[in-house]
């Protein structure tokens, strides 16, 4: 029962959170061009997106005649599956992690990458050439990137020594039974807040967590690397022939893998459900600011933060081309990320 009730729980803050998550979208390149955004239905038009999700829910549901039926109806549900369950090794809180296993990053990296079958799945079955090219250009995207984003992880495992998400949090904070040093040189296992976060720990780690980040962008499909969903090239990619139901959950994926690896950069560089605040003087608040409650919502507000920042690189940058994604990632990200890797093993060995 209690399996259950944590999985209904997860996909209604998810599809909460998606749902808000276009309004914000709306709002923010409607300030970033100067425009005013929704406004007509609710208040700040706050309920312009769930009409829409409801108007998209009534669509009918279409299936292309010379369509896989079966594949192209499996496609979102396998894309979107891959996703949710990346959550299941998140830890929210102290006290809060749907499955506390050893090897949690390592869950996450796999389960995650069942995403490229999905999305091949979506466009081959759709029988449309645009479809296909959007798919393989997101695949040959996800794959490209999938490696600094790895690498830039195992920069970060070899400090902590740990796969576990909640071990990895509980060494950025005052609750870590190891000790952690400030840029390798200040004991703040005592005081805590930013200055013991994962970025701080060693100066590369700030590298790393820059070159996850873009990673993550990729992706996540997301703007300067949006070229599998150029609508001028390909109409919408490998979403084209998608209607009503199966739409929603292909749109409903994107927006929960920006929050899911957002989150996995909080919770490995940026102190996870840490307070920010050092506990010393009139902060010295521990107990309180780092408590279920607390820790539930420094992790959340860190992670709408960096989900905040995605939009905003959406509306301000342009889109790359397809070589220029690829020569970045090959000649630019890989060869940072060995030099962080190799950074964390000098670092081990001779500074701690």
């Amino acid at each position: 029962m209690t399996f259950y009730i944590i999985s209904i729980s997860l996909l209604a803050f998810v599809a909460v959170y998606a749902l808000m998550g276009v309004w914000a979208e709306r709002k923010i390149s409607a300030l970033i061009q100067d425009r005013v955004g929704p406004v007509e239905v609710g208040k700040f038009g706050l309920i312009q997106t769930f009409a829409d999700i409801l108007k998209l829910l009534q669509k009918e549901d279409i299936i292309p005649t010379r369509a896989n039926k079966f594949l192209f109806a499996l496609a979102p549900l396998l894309v979107f599956t891959s996703v949710f369950m990346g959550f299941a090794v998140m830890p929210f809180s102290p006290d809060y992690i749907s499955s506390n296993i050893n090897i949690g990053l390592f869950y996450f990296m796999a389960i995650v990458s069942i995403e490229v079958v999905g999305i091949l799945m979506a466009g081959w079955a759709s029988n449309n050439k645009y479809a296909f090219f959007g798919s393989i250009r997101s695949i040959a995207q996800i794959i490209a990137y999938e490696i600094p984003a790895g690498i830039s992880i195992l920069a970060a495992v070899m400090m902590y020594q740990s796969l576990n998400l909640q071990n990895i949090a509980y060494l950025q904070g005052i609750y870590s039974k190891e000790p952690i040093y400030f840029m390798g040189f200040w004991e703040v296992s005592k005081i805590g807040g930013i200055f013991s976060w994962g970025i701080f720990q060693a100066p590369h780690l700030f590298i790393a967590a820059i070159i996850y980040f873009i990673a993550s962008l990729a992706e996540s499909n997301r703007t300067p690397f949006d070229i599998p969903e150029a609508e001028s090239e390909l109409v919408s990619g490998f979403h084209v022939e998608y209607t009503g139901f199966k739409f929603g959950a292909l749109f409903l994926a994107e927006y929960a893998m920006m929050f899911l690896t957002s989150m996995v950069l909080v919770i490995l560089f940026l102190g996870a459900w840490y307070s920010p605040l050092p506990n010393i003087g009139s902060f010295a608040l521990a107990d309180y600011t780092n408590g279920t409650f607390w820790g539930l919502a420094w992790i959340l507000l860190k992670t709408l933060a960096l989900v905040v920042v995605q939009m905003w690189i959406r509306w301000t940058l342009p889109r790359f081309r397809a070589d220029q994604l690829m020569n970045f990632c090959w000649k630019v990200l890989i060869p940072l990320s060995f030099a962080c890797l190799f950074l964390s093993a000098f670092w081990k060995l001779i500074v701690l």
